[in-house]
């Protein structure tokens, strides 16, 4: 089956269309919320929550290839995940005075796999994981960032500058070792 049947099946409400993109997309899209909730049973919940409302929303997308419905599935999954955050108090930013002139030098990540670097990033406090996610990993801007978490945008680049320095002492320590 293609995408593009299985988008056209599920605007029907055909079940094994449905079955096909949940088989499809579930794992990055478990992989996505993690990301974000460090509990795999809140993880599991939020995608199946992101899920449910693509399947309600289907008849609003418009195919144009696999990777859209990537696109769309993160763009609700990233936001199923901060109205959790939201929810659960944990996404706490507090503005800073002096963000925009915020600049830490970039350096070497090493000889450190992707699973290591992953769970640095799940050890972030919250604030600054969220929105080191939302930049480096999903792309987003500090503009739509600052509206998607309701901040400014130099509140959104001192977390992101905060987090980079706190992975990068994290590395300087294993390095070191």
């Amino acid at each position: 089956m293609t995408g593009q049947k299985a988008i056209e099946g599920c605007r029907k409400q055909d079940r094994i269309c449905q079955k096909y993109i949940f088989d499809r997309w579930s794992e990055p899209m478990l992989m996505l919320c993690l990301r974000y909730v460090k509990a795999l049973p809140d993880a599991e919940e939020l995608m199946l929550n992101g899920f449910y409302q693509f399947f309600r929303s289907v008849e609003r997308f418009v195919y144009t290839a696999d990777a859209g419905i990537t696109a769309w599935l993160t763009k609700i999954m990233v936001n199923e995940c901060l109205m959790f955050l939201r929810r659960k108090g944990t996404l706490k930013i507090v503005e800073e005075k002096y963000a925009a002139g915020t600049y830490v030098e970039e350096t070497p990540i090493g000889k450190m796999t992707a699973d290591e670097l992953y769970r640095l990033i799940l050890d972030l406090p919250v604030g600054y994981s969220t929105v080191f996610n939302l930049y480096v990993v999903e792309g987003y801007s500090h503009q739509e960032i600052a509206a998607m978490l309701g901040i400014s945008e130099g509140a959104s680049r001192s977390q992101l500058s905060k987090a980079r320095e706190a992975l990068r002492k994290t590395i300087s320590v294993k390095q070191d070792k």
